[in-house]
């Protein structure tokens, strides 16, 4: 069972990362509604630096966030399918993505919409219980 639990847990954030990914780079889902704010973050940079714009930066922030959920999945799924005995022995990798996924729902419960938070939600249930699981 906590290996199915793990297995759902990081499909979801694949799957959720990787539609953010292809949101991001292939669509205009993440642009504004109102065009001039996507002009001006067009034509400004940071107080950062003026290597990048505000754009850019989004774009970039988005993107890198997308590959960070794929990451967790690209990680947690072989590991649960292959290796599953590694998850067993080690408190660190079977409690890492409640963590991870932790983070993630705090982040989606104060910055973003509920779809996300809908997933995460469920995700971290099945780390949660994936972690119990291999810990009792």
């Amino acid at each position: 069972m906590d290996k199915l639990l793990l297995i759902t847990g990081a499909a979801i954030f694949g799957i959720l990362g990787t539609i953010h990914l292809i949101y991001t780079l292939f669509t205009t889902k993440f642009s504004p509604y109102d065009g001039a704010v996507a002009e001006a973050m067009k034509s400004t940079s940071p107080r950062l630096t003026r290597e990048t714009t505000v754009w850019k930066a989004w774009i970039g922030f988005n993107a890198s966030h997308s590959l960070g959920a794929m990451l967790l999945a690209a990680v947690y799924l072989p590991l649960a399918i292959n290796h599953h005995e590694l998850l067993q022995d080690s408190l660190w990798f079977s409690w890492l993505p409640v963590l991870v996924a932790a983070c993630y729902l705090v982040l989606a419960k104060k910055y973003w919409f509920k779809i996300p938070f809908i997933g995460i939600s469920i995700a971290l249930i099945c780390f949660l219980g994936a972690a119990w699981l291999l810990n009792t």
